[in-house]
């Protein structure tokens, strides 16, 4: 009989009724009119509300001391400075370590500016940019207040594990005589893989859904000045009406150079949101793989350098048409003459990893499918989740491949992030050498 109850025990622990979970939302949504984020080409602040944006937040523990906490928000990405206060905070409030949280961002291009993310996408009116310096101290409290919410609501859950598929994304990287440039490749490198966690109570009942693709959420285009999710917003709002009391949370994975084909209408963002909705009910009505402790986590920063820029390149690019371009080089001219270096980026490299059943990593920037599909291929095994746009979008982050290549993501992307220039060769390498150190931070 002690051997029976002995296993007993162990097994509750292997298939994860040892865990406990706790969800917390708060309404991001802006209280009025504000410049809208993705798109250099919109000239006026939003006009409406398509749909109410959120800051999400599933809490996660296997022991006192042993969680995550996973945020993802409806906006096009998240500063470092932000991070790094509701890092300050959540340590301060609930003893949240830095290595125990991330904060991802859907990155939909009908969301608001985060400031100062994306600082240079245009020429904010005065008044407007202090709206969004407002909105940015609000929109960290509002974090803080969903983790709170979710370590407050943490109890006993069981957390599984599988994988859908939806088709809607393509490569968006298409060669031309004149060079690599945005369009359709459906011959270009994917992943159509949707993870998914599913979170359920003691009796069954579900209570958050966590679901990533690696597509940018760009169905809605310029000429659309609502607020919205986009996509994966419409996805999160129909889980969330087909299971009522159960919280939603969708996980920017590494889309930086995939877009939903086709795109342009709202219809097409429903459309898509439906299918991607739809995948995920399919998958959490079969067998699932259970999750199960110890939750081991590690963080990482690493330093990228940029290609370097002479002063006479700066100069010169004072006389260029795009007039981002000429903000840029003022930008980085001021700084040169502050003496502050303008050639590196601190880049963040976080792992989750669940017992030995799956490992999640997150990497900042918007970062290109080729950094997911060699993580998985150098780690292969146990499941695997990549998610880009975590913690710090700074710029894109190409591969070696991209880089070469040139294009949007590789160079003229860099401009509107307000970074010198592109990357140096090795910045691919340099992350993969924080990835390895950090898997191996978490026993892989």
């Amino acid at each position: 009989m002690r051997i029976f109850l002995a296993l007993l025990f162990s097994s509750t622990g292997l298939f994860g009724a040892s865990l406990r979970a706790g969800v917390g939302r708060a309404d991001i949504t802006p209280s009025g009119p504000i410049w809208m984020s993705g798109y250099a080409a919109r000239t006026h602040p939003s006009e409406g509300v398509l749909q109410r944006l959120w800051a999400k937040a599933l809490a996660i523990e296997s022991a006192p001391g042993q969680r995550i906490v996973i945020v993802t928000t409806d906006v096009v990405g998240v500063p470092g400075v932000v991070t790094d206060e509701v890092a300050a905070r959540v340590l301060k409030q609930f003893g949240i370590k830095r290595s125990q949280f991330f904060v991802n961002a859907s990155h939909t291009h009908t969301g608001p500016v985060v400031w100062s993310n994306l600082n240079n996408l245009t020429v904010f009116p005065p008044e407007e940019q202090a709206k969004l310096v407002v909105y940015a101290q609000k929109f960290t409290e509002d974090v803080v207040s969903a983790i709170g919410a979710a370590i407050g609501d943490l109890s006993p859950a069981a957390v599984e594990y599988g994988t859908g598929s939806a088709e809607f994304a393509v490569n968006r990287r298409q060669a031309t005589p004149t060079g690599m440039k945005i369009g359709v490749n459906p011959n270009g490198p994917g992943d159509h893989t949707v993870p998914i966690l599913k979170i359920t109570d003691g009796h069954g009942k579900l209570r958050a859904v966590l679901f990533g693709y690696a597509c940018h959420n760009t169905t809605l285009q310029a000429e659309v000045y609502q607020l919205s999710g986009d996509y994966a917003g419409f996805a999160a709002a129909d889980l969330e009406k087909a299971h009522p009391g159960t919280t939603a949370l969708f996980l920017m994975l590494c889309g930086a150079d995939q877009n939903p084909n086709p795109r342009g209408t709202i219809e097409l963002g429903e459309k898509y949101g439906a299918a991607l909705a739809a995948e995920v009910d399919r998958v959490i009505a079969g067998s699932m793989t259970p999750l199960a402790g110890p939750i081991r986590s590690a963080y990482r920063i690493a330093e990228l350098k940029l290609a370097p820029r002479s002063r006479s390149d700066l100069e010169s690019e004072l006389k260029a048409t795009v007039p981002a371009q000429v903000r840029r080089a003022q930008m980085m001219l001021k700084l040169v003459d502050q003496g502050k270096a303008i050639d590196r980026v601190a880049y963040p490299v976080q792992a989750v990893r669940f017992g030995r059943s799956l490992t999640l990593v997150a990497l900042g920037g918007e970062v290109v499918i080729d950094y997911s599909l060699r993580i998985h291929r150098e780690y292969p095994g146990e499941p695997l989740v990549v998610a880009g746009y975590s913690n710090d979008v700074m710029c894109y982050i190409p591969s070696k491949r991209v880089l070469g290549e040139g294009g949007y993501e590789a160079v003229d992307s860099m401009i509107y992030y307000g970074q010198a220039g592109p990357f140096a060769d090795d910045v691919e390498e340099r992350i993969f050498a924080a990835v390895r150190r950090t898997m191996k931070d978490v026993g892989r």
